[in-house]
């Protein structure tokens, strides 16, 4: 009797454990379009503003999903309201990395920015930094020509055949699949890694100087 007592409340407590962290990632995914609907505006308009209210919606429409639904939404959501611009046109620079407010605001981005921006929904919708990846790639093209590119992936375990969130193929693919892609480096809040070792450090993601800007950035702004 007394074990079944014992297991039915480790139950209830790890579905309660469960509710709470799934709540909580959804206040904090709410917060994060909150703070970001009052600037956006301001900054860029109500085009902009509208395209932030549509993330709302997004986020509304995944709350207690999977983690898999999760990254389909984030990723169809961003390569449908994000158009692609080089940073030259969009920015004036040879390589600029935008925070998400900007990337929504403008409503343009290249594939550091489509890349950073689903990095940063999903980490505000609860999916752990640990099983996401800044990707550095060189991506063969249709000409058969090759270009430096950036993708997101996501390892659903550790060990896992990662899936691509990309702008260049929305089709939400295993990287074994991508034969069109060979990855130089990876890197998240944690750790920078090296190819075709996600497990492997190969040093600190502070060495590199655009993406600490993009967090000052994000900070600034209250949305970091």
């Amino acid at each position: 009797m007394r074990r079944h007592v014992n297991s039915s409340f480790v139950r209830l407590l790890t579905g309660l454990c469960l509710g709470l962290c799934l709540l909580w990632s959804q206040i904090q995914a709410d917060d994060y379009v909150l703070a970001m609907l009052e600037k956006v505006r301001q900054r860029y308009g109500e085009e902009a503003y509208q395209n932030v209210m549509r993330m709302n919606e997004m986020f509304a429409q995944v709350a207690g999903a999977s983690e898999m639904t999760k990254v389909h939404m984030v990723n169809d959501f961003t390569n449908q309201h994000v158009l692609f611009v080089d940073d030259i046109t969009l920015w004036g620079m040879e390589d600029y990395w935008a925070s998400p407010l900007e990337t929504f605001g403008k409503g343009a981005g290249d594939c550091e920015d489509f890349s950073i921006a689903k990095y940063t929904l999903l980490k505000k919708l609860g999916v752990s930094q640990d099983k996401l990846r800044l990707t550095y790639v060189r991506a063969r093209m249709p000409s058969g020509s090759i270009r430096p590119h950036m993708v997101l992936t996501y390892y659903a375990t550790p060990n896992s055949d990662p899936l691509v969130l990309d702008n260049l193929n929305f089709e939400l693919l295993p990287a074994s699949k991508r034969g069109d892609l060979s990855p130089v480096f990876s890197f998240n809040d944690k750790g920078l890694f090296v190819a075709n070792n996600p497990n492997m450090r190969a040093g600190s993601p502070s060495n590199i100087s655009k993406w600490r800007d993009v967090l000052t950035r994000m900070r600034q702004d209250g949305l970091e």
